[in-house]
């Protein structure tokens, strides 16, 4: 006999997100029906929030909590750690639940197993608090770094706020970070899964004492909020959900909470931040709310709006990398000036880009923009500056596919890095026609300058 073990890793369950979550619905997909669903959760403390009353329940929303409930159950934590060995030890998927299924039972070896799969996943971000943290693979995939998120709550509680309502808590890392600081944190919630990630993880952390999490409409708190108060709270953290459907929704208005929510909570409570897309339009920005952006490693992490009594700026850039680095100016400081290519150049960080900045850094470099169109900086020295990557230009020619392989050929240049800006080309499609037998490689800028199709041919500076 032939025994099949069909495993369905969690997911989102495909129905639009709750109005009020702070991310996609958390779905846990793992043999639908091997649990008896249990009744919706239900934390309802008297802190002034008005909650949304029953929350009809879909049989997988009852699956996944039931689920999660008995994740944290004794017998559950030690399938979890037992599946956690198993991975440990690089056993394979299949041959691993069955192992499980023997040990803990056909019902909960497919739960455990995926917790201990996600948990691995999320240690080099989340380090030793992973092994205890009860996550759902889009809950890892959308939660935000638990080191950016204690710097948002430093800054948010800075004023004193004692207590904070964190909109659409998700999993809780805003949560955690809130309670880790020493506040009171009301975690709200409508989707019932997300209420019970954040319930287990704040206990798993030892932070449960700090935390209410409730059942509500961020819509209708908001709403409500009067003398710059949100579900009882004098300064709130919101993360409105920009996905559907397993969609990107790029128009602000169809977030959840939609836009107008976000700017009435702006409008209504000054002690407050938004996380928004990086890509969001600027002239979207209120008046008076500082926009900052965010990245790490070279890719821009999150964006996040600050309410007037927290804004200290107009737009803030911040790098991480090697330290936190932190550029900022109070108006507008329009576009550099445009010079011919010099001896080097520079490619400003994502965040300095989106946030505008780029003259910021031309300015402090003594460098000029290539083209008034395109974000590369160019000067006569290398930029021992977080701001920037530099590279040395050794060759500026017309864009002409031939002439560039013949230039790279007798250079011995077998080995290429393709980026563009402001050209159609496929980074990865020319570096494979560029590849040739030398044992030399080159950065190849496809870029324009001063309007015509250009190419740069450079030796890359680490930085």
């Amino acid at each position: 006999m032939v025994h099949v073990v069909v495993l369905m890793l969690w997911h989102e369950s495909g129905h639009p997100p709750s109005r009020g979550s702070g991310a996609n619905p958390c779905r846990l997909a793992l043999y639908p029906r091997e649990c008896q669903p249990l009744n919706r959760v239900t934390r309802t403390p008297d802190l002034g929030v008005r909650h949304a009353g029953p929350v009809p329940l879909t049989p997988s929303d009852d699956d996944a909590v039931a689920r999660l409930r008995w994740l944290r159950t004794p017998e559950g934590v030690a399938a979890a750690d037992r599946a956690a060995a198993l991975v440990a030890e690089g056993v394979e998927v299949l041959p691993g639940v069955a192992r499980l299924r023997a040990e803990v039972g056909v019902a909960h070896a497919g739960p455990a197993w995926e917790l201990a799969r996600l948990r691995a996943r999320a240690r080099p971000v989340f380090g030793a608090d992973a092994d205890v943290l009860f996550l759902t693979a889009d809950a890892l995939e959308q939660a935000g770094r638990p080191e950016l998120a204690a710097r948002r709550a430093g800054r948010l509680l800075a004023g004193g706020a004692p207590a904070v309502a964190d909109l659409g808590c998700a999993a809780g890392t805003d949560t955690i970070a809130l309670a880790r600081a020493g506040v009171d944190v009301v975690a709200v919630d409508l989707d019932p899964v997300a209420r019970e990630l954040t319930a287990a993880n704040v206990e798993a952390l030892g932070l449960a004492d700090r935390v209410r999490v409730v059942a509500g409409d961020v819509v209708d708190l908001v709403a409500d909020a009067r003398d710059g108060r949100v579900a009882g709270c004098p300064a709130a953290v919101m993360d409105p959900a920009r996905r559907a459907g397993g969609r990107r929704q790029l128009d602000p208005d169809r977030w959840s909470p939609p836009w107008s929510t976000v700017t009435a909570l702006l409008d209504r409570v000054p002690s407050t931040v938004v996380k928004v897309a990086p890509g969001l339009d600027h002239d979207r920005v209120p008046a008076g709310v500082e926009a900052e952006w965010v990245s790490v490693g070279g890719s821009i992490v999150e964006a996040l709006l600050w309410g007037r009594g927290l804004s200290t700026t107009w737009r803030r850039a911040t790098v991480v990398r090697d330290g936190v680095h932190e550029l900022t100016a109070h108006t507008d400081p329009g576009l550099a000036p445009t010079g011919p290519v010099r001896g080097w150049l520079h490619e400003p960080d994502p965040a300095v880009i989106r946030s505008g900045l780029v003259a910021c850094v031309a300015g402090e470099l003594d460098a000029t923009l290539i083209d008034p169109t395109i974000a590369y900086l160019t000067s006569d020295a290398p930029a021992a500056s977080p701001w920037v990557s530099s590279y040395r230009v050794t060759e500026v020619l017309p864009f002409n596919l031939k002439k560039l392989r013949a230039l790279l050929r007798a250079r011995g240049v077998g080995r290429v890095v393709v980026k563009k800006r402001g050209s159609p080309i496929e980074p990865e499609a020319l570096a494979r026609q560029l590849r040739g037998p030398g044992s030399g490689s080159a950065v190849v800028v496809v870029t324009r300058v001063a309007g015509a199709p250009t190419v740069l041919v450079c030796a890359p500076l680490s930085g």
